[in-house]
């Protein structure tokens, strides 16, 4: 499941129905180069891809990049095709406007209403839903009036993609990071297809919503233990996958319940605004196996992506522990958490599907099979996906590969690649199942 590099990958082949004109905004900022990336996803799908870049963003990207990428001409002038009346033409015929990055100049603007530029008029002509992405660094994310600009525009329905807590320009880091192009594209993909004229046909609402009047409730993250009111036994895992399942799954027309435990705060922003979506927030494995029991029965769907904690400290300390009353060794006793995937196999509803995960520090495909078969023989999920971790794969990256196994342990289906082409196969899977 990997994409050619070429700008020219074999996207035309994509069903006419969910063919979508899109524009990308463009503002000038650093970040203007994973714009780029935006693009191109739009673009390997198989969307007709407008971009409209300030004239601050042709200074960090050129014109002929985004034209070859998009495979349109660029503008950025409201002077340019006056005959064909373009700065209000463009709005008119966009099924979805992404602004990314969204600057604080541009954020501004956009709540203002101010059209003094293409990507401002285009912006104003269209009732297509509309997307930012903000990227800026964290004094300017964190201001007072740019808090109040992005709030106003949430009032108004626009969705607000990040941004992500990391790295920024010239040393500094915090929030304010844009949010990676394949999260910015599933994101908004799943906005256009809940708002999308077509879901109004039977007929087109079954070529685009494969899982249409499903309800799929997905645990994503990872949970914590506390030792103390500071302190806690936790794991690496950012929910990135079980967001892109929801992402995906919200995208294919699904109603979507996410119960999230501590999640990476840019991923819980990037799916709470999309419509079919609702988060439930937990924290520890106790509080989560609570949650999706309660959501389960309501749900045709069940996917526990979650990281849980296996075992939890037996006494939890109501202060913070203090290295002068513990020495120089500290032992903590443990007690098993319970099998939420089991418990959840165990209740299973009629026709219901259960999918659970499972991660193993293995980097042998023969090996991960075997030891996910093992697995499944206690488990019994309907599906079990198995997927190498380690120190610098699986938690937190963008990429992954996966074996999906069913009950009899047979291979039913591999992918590799980013999380969301991973968790669009996953679906793929599931739906194949409920078929049968």
């Amino acid at each position: 499941m990997t994409h050619d590099s070429s700008p020219h990958s074999p996207a035309d082949t994509t069903d006419p129905a969910r063919r979508l004109t899109i524009v990308v905004g463009i503002s000038g900022g650093i970040a203007a180069y994973k714009a780029v990336g935006v693009v191109r996803g739009f673009v390997v799908q198989g969307h007709d891809v407008h971009v409209v870049p300030t004239e601050a963003a042709l200074r960090f990207v050129g014109a002929p990049t985004l034209e070859a990428i998009s495979r349109n001409p660029v503008h950025t002038s409201v002077f340019d095709d006056v005959a064909q009346v373009r700065h209000v033409a463009l709005g008119q015929q966009a099924d979805l406007i992404v602004v990314a990055p969204a600057t604080a100049h541009t954020l501004a603007k956009i709540a203002h209403g101010l059209s003094d530029d293409l990507l401002g008029t285009t912006i104003l002509a269209s009732t297509a839903p509309l997307v930012v992405a903000p990227a800026m660094h964290t004094e300017m994310w964190r201001n007072p009036a740019t808090v109040a600009n992005t709030e106003l525009l949430r009032s108004r329905g626009v969705t607000v993609v990040g941004p992500a807590d990391g790295p920024l320009t010239g040393g500094d880091s915090g929030p304010g990071r844009l949010s990676e192009p394949d999260e910015i594209v599933a994101a908004a993909l799943a906005v256009a297809s809940r708002t999308s004229s077509t879901a109004h046909d039977p007929a087109e609402e079954a070529r685009v919503d494969d899982l249409a009047g499903l309800r799929l409730v997905v645990s994503a993250g990872g949970t914590r233990e506390p030792l103390d009111p500071v302190r806690f036994i936790g794991n690496r895992s950012t929910g990135k996958q079980g967001a892109a399942i929801a992402l995906a799954a919200a995208r294919r027309g699904a109603t979507v319940t996410v119960v999230a435990a501590e999640l990476d705060g840019a991923v819980l922003r990037t799916i709470a605004a999309v419509p079919g979506i609702r988060v439930l927030p937990v924290s520890t494995a106790l509080e989560l196996e609570t949650a999706m029991r309660g959501e389960a029965a309501a749900n045709d769907v069940v996917v526990m992506t979650a990281a849980v904690a296996d075992y939890r400290p037996a006494e939890v300390s109501a202060g913070k522990i203090k290295k002068d009353d513990t020495g120089d060794e500290m032992v903590v006793r443990l007690v098993r958490n319970p099998d939420v995937l089991a418990g959840l196999v165990a209740d299973r509803g009629v026709d219901q599907t259960v999918v659970g995960f499972a991660a193993e520090t293995t980097d042998d495909r023969d090996e991960l099979v075997a030891l996910g078969r093992t697995k499944q023989r206690r488990k019994g999920a309907d599906l079990l996906v198995l997927n190498s971790v380690g120190w610098s794969a699986g938690f937190g990256s963008d990429d992954t590969a996966v074996v999906v196994i069913d009950r009899d342990g047979t291979d039913v289906a591999e992918a590799r690649g980013t999380k969301h082409e991973v968790a669009d196969a996953l679906l793929t899977a599931v739906a194949a199942l409920r078929a049968v």
